[in-house]
């Protein structure tokens, strides 16, 4: 009879911790580098509430749910925050130009090597300035990451990444044409309107499976997911740029082509490390966005969030500005050369068993 398999020694036994620590004072190093990059660029760093009373309303992001109760008893549901950018935004209305986060952030149902229940999201902010300032941004802090590791090479899993080199800068348009074969721009209308059977076809014709249930979102997803991540940031960083405006969140259209929105992602190694807008200031297409998101989120999960009407009253005074997300861990993982992201974490969250 085979032996059942030994369970994993817990993070803090000491040979685990001592193969770990090198990875974490490696995180503490970067941390301090970037700390030193922004202060040296003007930025005020924040630390945002956590306890929130909408944790953000993307249909496929899933938050931790709690609530607080007064001295009369009284209950009022409130959220971890999946990120710090509603606190953040309400910042730059209050006047705040230049600002960033190292935020302690928490989505539900993600685990894996790259995903973790609770982990650090590094958010910074211009305003008045164009999300290009962002990519800059992205170039010289991958850059630093390197550099303060003490390696000229950015690694996950067989993939590099050379942090010196500057980025690519790839539409999502082109990356569909180059990597799938894919006119995805034919699939959607001058108002942003997308044409679900049009890109359900050309899907078919580059061999990927589509379902009857599938919505054009799923679709582009798909393509996404299989045709075009696993060939960014090979060799140098890539930015995937001007996502479709029904894949905008919380950016604004471009002023060249209202199909598409200043949104960017930033990839190395194959890796989706931030996420980056130049920011929507108009409430009411915010809300609209919201509510869509919201409905999605209900038809596929069965739950939604509330919407932060204060965000939105914010937003009515926040300026022009432009703001990205990145993922710290993961940024520290490459640098590293981790394979799993609780190599990077102080004290991981344990995993619960089925």
């Amino acid at each position: 009879m085979d032996k059942p398999l030994k369970a994993p020694s817990p993070w803090w036994t000491p040979h685990v911790h001592a193969d770990r620590r090198p990875f974490l004072l490696a995180r503490n190093r970067i941390q301090g580098a970037l700390r030193g990059f922004f202060a040296g660029h003007d930025f005020v760093e924040v630390d945002t509430a956590t306890l929130q009373t909408s944790p953000g309303n993307e249909a496929h992001l899933h938050a931790f749910a709690t609530e607080a109760i007064g001295l009369n008893g009284s209950r009022t549901p409130l959220f971890l925050h999946t990120s710090p950018e509603f606190a953040s935004k309400k910042l730059l209305a209050a006047g705040e130009s230049r600002i960033v986060c190292f935020a302690h952030v928490y989505r539900n149902r993600e685990r894996g090597p790259l995903h973790h229940p609770e982990f650090t999201m590094l958010e910074w902010y211009r305003a008045g300035e164009s999300y290009e300032s962002l990519m800059r941004d992205c170039g010289s802090i991958l850059a630093l990451a390197a550099e303060t590791a003490g390696t000229r090479t950015l690694a996950f899993r067989g993939r590099e990444t050379d942090p010196f080199k500057e980025p690519e800068r790839l539409s999502v348009a082109e990356a569909f044409q180059r990597f799938a074969g894919i006119d995805l721009l034919s699939s959607i209308c001058r108002s942003g309107e997308t044409d679900r059977d049009r890109l359900a076809e050309s899907l078919r014709q580059a061999g990927l499976r589509v379902a009857e249930d599938d919505t054009w979102a799923d679709l582009f997803s798909r393509v996404i997911v299989e045709r075009i991540e696993p060939h960014l940031g090979l060799g140098r960083a890539t930015i995937l740029d001007e996502y479709p405006v029904a894949e905008a969140a919380l950016a604004r259209p471009t002023a060249r082509d209202p199909r598409v929105a200043e949104r960017f992602e930033l990839y190395a190694c194959g890796v989706e490390l931030a996420n980056a807008f130049g920011e929507l200031t108009d409430p009411e297409e915010q809300r609209r966005r919201f509510e869509a998101e919201m409905a999605e989120k209900m038809r596929v999960y069965g739950e939604n969030y509330p919407v932060d009407e204060d965000f939105l009253a914010a937003l009515a005074h926040m300026p022009e500005a432009s703001g990205i997300a990145l993922g710290f861990d993961r940024l520290v993982m490459l640098a590293t050369g981790a394979s799993r992201i609780e190599q990077v974490l102080w004290a991981p969250v344990p995993e619960t068993s089925a």
